[in-house]
This record gives C-alpha cells, structure tokens and sequence, in this order.
C-alpha cells in the first residue's frame, strides 16, 4: 500500500506600521495588491469567488475565496496554473492561505498560514515566495513605496 505524501505549512508573521483596515485593503484591491504583488490580480471578495495572480512573467496562481471577515481574516485555496510552484506539484485548489490581521497598537500583525503544500521543497520556495512579497506589502501599508519588484522580469 502506497503511504500519501506529507503535506507541510509555511508560517509567517511580520508587523506593519498601518492599521487593520488600511493593511486589509492592500490585500483585497487589486489596484493597492499591484504595487507589492504580482503583474496582474483579478479577485471575486466573496465565498466561492476566484482569485487568479500573475506573479510573475510565466507563473500563475489562482484559488476559490473560501473566508472574508473584513479587516480581519481572508482565506483562499492556492495553486499554480503555470510556473511558480508547478501544476504538478501545487495544482489550483490543492492549498490553502489563511491571513489574519490583528490589531498590535498603531500597527498590525500579519499572520500567514500557507498549509497543504506537497513537500519541503515546496514549502521552502512558497516560504521564500511569502517573505519577499510580505515585506513588500509592509512597505506599501505604511505609505512607503517598494519599488520595482526585482522578481519581475523587465523583458
């Protein structure tokens, strides 16, 4: 009998100097998303709703919203469509991003939990994934401007 594979989860926090609501809508509007995250994002913000994420040049995520509890709690399955992960390994749908914000002070704690992944491997190249772009939105939440993502590619 052919034992099934381990799944793992990515876990991340980082505090951004901006409140729930403001940190909230970085996350939702695809307009504020863009400045930290990805080349182009389409999300429905409803239970059942897509979301789908160009990342980057040839890799594309997309996912079902399974939870929306503004500003505090947002939950959407997650797998690749091409590149990133790979269909093969992290198809859509096989995983599951679980963010919450809690209010610390001024600021907010972000808490990311990326579970299902197939293997270490995944979860190391998702963790690598989740830290670049959280610092990026951190940037943004605050009123900072991250810049170019130096993962785009400029061709």
């Amino acid at each position: 009998m052919e034992r099934a594979a381990e799944r793992v989860a990515v876990e991340r926090e980082i505090e951004i100097a901006a409140s729930p609501e403001t940190v909230w809508s970085y996350l939702v509007d695809p307009v504020k998303a863009h400045r930290w995250w990805g080349r182009a994002i389409s999300l429905d913000l409803r239970p059942g709703g897509a979301l789908r994420v160009e990342v980057t040049m040839g890799s594309v995520a997309s996912g079902v919203v399974l939870e929306v509890d503004p500003p505090r709690r947002l939950v959407y399955t997650w797998g690749w469509e091409v590149g990133g992960g790979g269909p093969e390994l992290v198809p859509p749908g096989s995983s599951t991003v679980e963010i919450e914000l809690v209010p610390s002070g001024e600021a907010t704690t972000v808490r990311l939990v990326h579970r299902d992944l197939p293997g270490p491997e995944s979860a190391e190249a998702h963790a690598q994934g989740w830290e670049h772009y959280l610092s990026r939105l951190a940037t943004a939440a605050a009123g900072g401007d991250p810049g170019p993502d130096p993962w785009q590619s400029t061709d």
